[in-house]
């Protein structure tokens, strides 16, 4: 969602086209008909939309705010491994290496708890000649503004037992991204300080440092020791305690010692997040199962600002990705509104306080500007250059816009709406002064610096826009999709101020999106090819590549009602369409390749997106093609949508292919389960008061209820089956 270099994609490093692999790919994978579809449709499934997501793999991901952990089954970490305890893009425990008599416990089986705790089971190795061991090794693991682990011997033998416990600990301090790509970090070991039952490591000159506090504890060198005589059917006991200092006083444990975890602070929210959750019922397990995964993805995504504890903001993804970024916040936010409302206002209050005000080249910091990502780690802020903040993103502004006047459309409160307003305004202000520099009346962009991102747009990889032929376009690039996000930001602050009374600055506002809409379906359509360009190059030439940047321009309203057909007939393509969803670019492109980031390769969000365009349209059996279709995908990943996968088709291998370094969970494929469900529901807020609903929901998902949906002061019920369709709650109906 590689280091974080603009000039590349701001997530994962991208597979080049290889040939060789590729065949060997296709050998290793079996060949078949697609795999039916999974659900039973037989008996209803009720959920709350609560799950605890599964460890998978031999990797465990812990995750709680800023802070995550990655390490193997039995907790080990390795310096020279993407492994560690990271807090606030810095890996504050680089070595972690358990033994008892020596010897490295075997693990046994992880039992996943919350996003954030884990409990890893191993056993002492037998010993010489024996088959089993009596020795038990239960480690309970904690993440969040540090860690904590509750460690347990326990003596399965009829005899007691004496044994030497130690546990090998280390810290580098590495950035992420040092981390991520395997380099070798230039800084410094830190110092190392022992006293009873603690280790402290210190880096010299940052005012980082990290301290390991464990009761009963010896520390001697890099090492924490305990002699434990264990007897018969009894066990011992340890807690530890992580406490990182990053720059100033050391981060308040999340969980000490003696305390319950269920009433810490994470416990809680998380807990609370799910119980206000609506209510869903369905005759689908698959839908079913798919919800439960998507709120509890979204819940670990949550991460929430110290200054403001109340306002929380979703991550774009886990792991490496645990911070804001505008355009994967602002869009997941989008989606999550008919869950919760709350979100959408912390981003949007944490991305106003962020919004730039001075012009930077370095930064790519402009008046008026909503940054691109917020981080923390020495290595990825010099390539912010110098700063925390990246600005380079031509989308994230009039998302903004859009987000603040979808928000007040589903309900916020006047004060905060007024509050924000301004920072809307110099959203626009930045459209029209900034993102229009030639003043030709479409949103442009081209980096300021060398390590700024060559493509802004939501196809961000540094081949992401490409032309019919696979050439690439010279910048500055105005991207079909951008000019659509800029139409509906126009609407959306004319809404908003309607609802104000200013009904001379709305008229204004809808005779700009007018002429947007116009000009836009003027140069951006292909009449020899039939279909809208990706975007217009330096020269005005019309990006002639077939992509679903367009399925974006039918979300917005963009595209003229006479064209509509066209594009929803070409999302649909076998040229667009896998089986499983729609990919990032046509198969008879140029630049195509299935195994790629953004050329050929299926995203979730994209497609909820492509799907809601649809719906808006009318192309209801066009939109429900595409959801069934991700949902029968989400099926073949555990149901957990990942960032992306490969565009092979459908009909060539049995089950999609992953796509390696994929994000997972990711926030907007998260989220897009959400708007598949908002799709075939068709509920909106509706205009004048009054909620609309006229769902469209194929036979496999029925019955289906959704219970505890808020638009304004509305709970509302709507249900639909065989028979027909209710909602009940609304005011006014």
């Amino acid at each position: 969602m590689s280091a974080l270099r603009f000039g590349q994609c701001r997530h994962c490093r991208r597979l080049r086209g290889d040939h060789a692999a590729l065949r060997g790919l296709r050998r290793a994978l079996a060949h078949g008909r697609p795999a039916g579809r999974s659900d039973s449709g037989i008996r209803p499934v009720t959920t709350p939309w609560t799950s605890a997501p599964e460890s998978g793999g031999a990797e465990i991901t812990l995750v709680e705010g800023s802070t995550f952990c990655l390490s193997g089954p039995g907790g080990e970490v390795a310096a020279d491994r993407p492994q560690g305890l990271f807090v606030r893009d810095t890996r504050v425990l680089s070595h972690w290496r358990l033994t008892i008599d020596g010897a490295a416990p075997q693990p046994l089986t992880v039992e996943s708890g919350e996003p954030y705790s884990a409990t890893m089971l191993g056993r002492r190795a037998p010993q010489p000649g024996q088959a089993d061991s009596p020795v038990l090794v239960v480690l309970a693991r904690h993440v969040g503004d540090g860690m904590r682990e509750d460690l347990t011997v326990r003596n399965l033998s009829a005899h007691g037992i004496d044994c030497r416990i130690a546990l090998e600990l280390g810290s580098d301090f590495a950035d992420l991204f040092e981390v991520k790509e395997g380099r070798r970090s230039e800084q410094p070991p830190p110092s190392i300080e022992t006293e009873d039952g603690a280790l402290r490591f210190v880096h010299q000159g940052t005012g980082l440092g990290m301290s390991v506090h464990a009761t009963g504890a010896s520390a001697a060198g890099q090492a924490l020791h305990w002699d434990a005589h264990i007897p018969a059917h009894e066990e011992w006991t340890t807690c530890l305690e992580y406490r990182p200092a990053l720059g100033d006083a050391p981060l308040a444990p999340r969980y000490p010692c003696g305390t319950s975890v269920q009433t810490s602070a994470p416990a809680v929210r998380l807990r609370e997040w799910q119980a206000s959750a609506p209510r869903v019922e369905t005759g689908s397990e698959l839908l079913a199962r798919v919800l439960r995964r998507t709120l509890a993805d979204l819940g670990t995504l949550r991460i929430f600002d110290p200054r403001h504890r109340d306002r929380a903001v979703v991550a774009a993804g886990a792991p490496w990705f645990m911070t804001l970024f505008g355009r994967d916040s602002l869009l997941t936010s989008w989606m999550v509104l008919p869950l919760d409302r709350q979100l959408a206002l912390g981003t949007l209050q944490t991305l106003a306080d962020l919004q730039g005000s001075a012009e930077n080249e370095a930064t790519e910091e402009q008046p008026g500007r909503i940054p691109h990502e917020v981080r923390f780690g020495r290595a990825a802020t010099k390539l912010l250059g110098g700063d925390t903040v990246y600005y380079g993103t031509a989308d994230a502004t009039p998302l903004f816009v859009m987000l603040l006047g979808e928000l007040a459309r589903w309900g916020i409160d006047p004060a905060v709406r007024a509050e924000l307003l301004p920072h809307a305004d110099r959203a626009l202000a930045w459209i029209t002064e900034y993102g229009d520099a030639d003043g030709d009346g479409f949103v442009e962009y081209s980096r300021f610096a060398e390590h700024g991102l060559a493509n802004q747009g939501w196809k961000d990889s540094w081949d992401g826009i490409n032309r019919a032929d696979g050439a690439m376009p010279e910048p500055p690039i105005a991207l079909a999709e951008v000019q659509g996000y800029v139409y509906a930001a126009y609407l959306a602050r004319a809404e908003l101020a309607d609802a104000a009374g200013e009904n001379g600055v709305a008229g204004k506002l809808r005779l700009r999106a007018s002429a947007l809409k116009t000009a836009f379906n003027d140069a951006f359509w292909l009449p020899e090819r039939g279909w809208y360009a990706v975007g217009l190059d330096r020269d005005k030439r019309p990006i002639d590549a077939l992509t679903s940047n367009i399925g974006h321009c039918l979300w917005t309203g963009i595209i003229d009602e006479d064209r509509a057909e066209r594009v929803a007939d070409l999302l649909l393509s076998p040229t667009m369409f896998s089986g499983w969803g729609i990919r990032t670019l046509a198969a008879d492109m140029g630049a195509y390749n299935p195994v790629s980031y953004h050329n050929g390769s299926v995203w979730p969000h994209d497609n909820a997106i492509c799907a809601a365009g649809l719906t808006r349209y009318g192309f209801r059996d066009h939109a429900a093609t595409v959801i069934d279709g991700m949902l029968d995908a989400a099926a073949r990943f555990g149901y957990r949508l990942p960032e992306l996968f490969c565009g092979f088709d459908r009909d060539e291998f049995r089950a999609p292919v992953p796509y390696p370094t994929s994000c997972s969970p990711q926030a907007w494929a998260a989220a897009a389960p959400l708007l598949f469900v908002r799709s075939l529901l068709r509920l909106e807020p509706g205009d004048g008061g009054v909620p609309s609903f006229e769902p469209a929901v194929p036979a496999r998902y029925l019955p289906l209820q959704v219970c505890g949906v808020r638009i304004r002061s509305d709970v509302l019920t709507v249900s639909v089956d065989k028979d027909g369709w209710q909602m009940r709650g609304a005011t006014g109906t």
